[in-house]
């Protein structure tokens, strides 16, 4: 499948250059259309980017229908047209062949949340006779109260926090910044940390400026971070499945039910669309009633 390979590389360069993505989107991207030329190729498929057409699409789309859930196969419909559409943008097509093709219907997966009591159990949970725990606690504080994805929270810098003014730095999704509040106890579980732990930490170059370090003196992984919440999840026994980023969905949703308007929580949360904080409404209709009562002339 030669034919692919030069334009799925000039496509990989687009998103990362014009579309500013991450690594990991990059090559999402790239996978979904790597499934459509794997398919061409068991199947001897001699068709080119340029010249495939619906009807081959629509082909591959039944033959992974058997594997993929509806939701999964949304995302690689999503990641053809992305691919079609560069291909379009770049003058290399007139049309793109995924213009008929329907996107399954799926229902908005509602993330999971936890209480306010749950968060201080899990805190409460992590040992205190143990070196970690100084930046256990200050980690996972820092999660819920600035509502960060768990790569913005492993990429934190010293030089990202900016105290005095009471706000963090965040570098998020294609390298776009943002700043977000912090509280003056999140603040102090972070001094605490930085001042009679990590400062006793050989630390590897590179990772000079890194503000939660491991005890080799590297930036944690996100799967280390996500391991230590699902411990202290098993110790007090917590029936829900819960990842980093149930701490982010926690922090929105607490400000949402507390009053906090839906702007402020996009812009806190570096969502680039609204569309896309507007999932937390669907969490509680209770306050969305509420809301009706207290501000509507005619409640």
């Amino acid at each position: 499948m030669k034919s692919w390979v030069k334009y799925v590389k000039d496509y990989k360069t687009y998103l990362k250059i014009e579309r500013g993505l991450s690594v990991n989107s990059v090559t999402n991207y790239a996978f979904d259309v790597q499934r459509l030329t794997d398919y061409l190729q068991v199947n001897e498929m001699e068709i080119s980017p340029l010249q495939i057409n619906e009807d081959h699409i629509q082909q591959f789309i039944y033959h992974v229908a058997a594997e993929l859930n509806p939701r999964s196969r949304a995302r690689l419909i999503s990641g053809l047209k992305s691919f079609f559409n560069y291909l379009i943008f770049e003058d290399y097509r007139k049309t793109t062949p995924m213009e008929l093709i329907e996107v399954p219907k799926i229902g908005r997966k509602l993330p999971d949340t936890l209480s306010v009591n749950e968060i201080d159990q899990l805190i409460a949970a992590i040992d205190p006779q143990k070196d970690e725990a100084e930046r256990n606690i200050a980690m996972l504080e820092t999660l819920y109260s600035c509502g960060l994805r768990v790569s913005e929270l492993v990429t934190l810098k010293l030089s990202d926090l900016f105290f005095e003014e009471g706000f963090v730095k965040i570098t998020g999704k294609g390298n776009k910044q943002r700043f977000v509040p912090i509280g003056t106890s999140t603040q102090k579980f972070i001094n605490l940390y930085r001042d009679t732990k990590r400062n006793k930490i050989t630390i590897k170059k590179g990772h000079e400026d890194t503000l939660f370090l491991n005890r080799r003196g590297s930036g944690l992984t996100r799967a280390m971070v996500f391991t230590i919440i699902k411990n202290l999840a098993t110790a007090i026994g917590l029936h829900k499945i819960i990842s980093p980023h149930t701490f982010r969905h926690s922090f929105a949703t607490h400000l949402l039910k507390n009053g906090a308007d839906l702007r402020s929580i996009q812009l806190m949360l570096g969502h680039e669309s609204i569309t896309t904080t507007e999932i937390y409404m669907h969490l509680d209709r209770s306050f969305i009633k509420q809301v009706l009562n207290t501000y509507h002339p005619r409640r």
